[in-house]
């Protein structure tokens, strides 16, 4: 009888290969599971329309469940029901991000109605545009208390939840996080002001596992501000695209992490 005391060199590369494909392969299974969004929640201010109901749609395409707040009630539920005719899907809350007790609660409501929170999507947000000769005062506390501390109440809310899950906070700032511009006091303020608390706040929370990133749109296509959107705004990002790119962030690699994202139209204005 014969016995083989050894093997070729082309066969122990081949071998070789298969062991480190089958290690590849279980890896990409793996982080494919750990990734996948297919049933984690996400909580999203200001979801009734614009950047919030684009981020939303996109959550919903991918499988997972959300809960959209706004100040007016009948707005949102309008909005959930054209979201998903699926109320296990889509909870619709009334919540006035600048103050804490009701984003505390709407946060609550989202977790006995879903039974957790992975994501939290800080994007409720509002512009008063005006030299600092004719900015009022409330004009001034109106930005800054929902662009600003409405954030901080929204985080506020859901750290603890979020610990259990090792989620996702997001916060939608804008390039006027960057970029002054005249007639623009409060709203720059405001912005620049979250995108240094965000990356501060992703300093604090990355040690529980909880990743954080701000996401900074140039023009958007939304109602922001009054405006109605139509054909001339084609040239500008749409909330969509916005719901895109927090898709990518929420299903990258989790040893990675963009904490801040500039995104811009591909083109100039017309």
């Amino acid at each position: 009888m014969f016995f083989r005391t050894a093997i070729s060199p082309q066969e122990l590369s081949i071998n070789l290969f298969n062991l480190n494909d089958q290690k590849l392969l279980k890896n990409n299974l793996k982080q494919l599971l750990m990734n996948s969004l297919e049933n984690k929640v996400a909580y999203i201010t200001g979801g009734s329309k614009g950047i919030g109901y684009g981020i939303a749609q996109t959550l919903l395409a991918k499988g997972m469940k959300v809960a959209i707040t706004g100040r007016n009630l009948h707005s949102v539920q309008s909005a959930a029901t054209s979201l998903s005719a699926d109320p296990s899907r889509v909870l619709a809350l009334q919540s006035e991000v600048s103050v804490a007790e009701t984003e505390a609660k709407a946060v609550q409501a989202t977790i006995d109605h879903f039974g957790k929170l992975d994501v939290l999507v800080a994007n409720a947000g509002v512009g008063h545009f005006s030299s600092i000769e004719t900015l009022t005062a409330e004009q001034w506390k109106e930005t800054i208390d929902t662009n600003l501390t409405g954030v901080f109440n929204s985080v506020k809310a859901c750290i603890d939840p979020l610990k259990e899950t090792k989620g996702y906070i997001i916060t939608i700032a804008s390039l006027a996080g960057a970029n002054f511009f005249e007639t623009a006091s409060a709203y720059n303020a405001s912005k620049f002001g979250l995108v240094g608390f965000t990356q501060a706040v992703m300093l604090d929370l990355r040690k529980y596992g909880i990743k954080v990133s701000t996401i900074m749109p140039g023009s958007v296509a939304t109602n922001f501000n009054q405006h109605v959107p139509g054909d001339a705004d084609a040239w500008k990002i749409q909330p969509e695209d916005i719901g895109q790119l927090v898709a990518d962030l929420l299903e990258m690699n989790p040893r990675t992490l963009p904490s801040k994202v500039e995104v811009r139209p591909s083109m100039p204005g017309k």
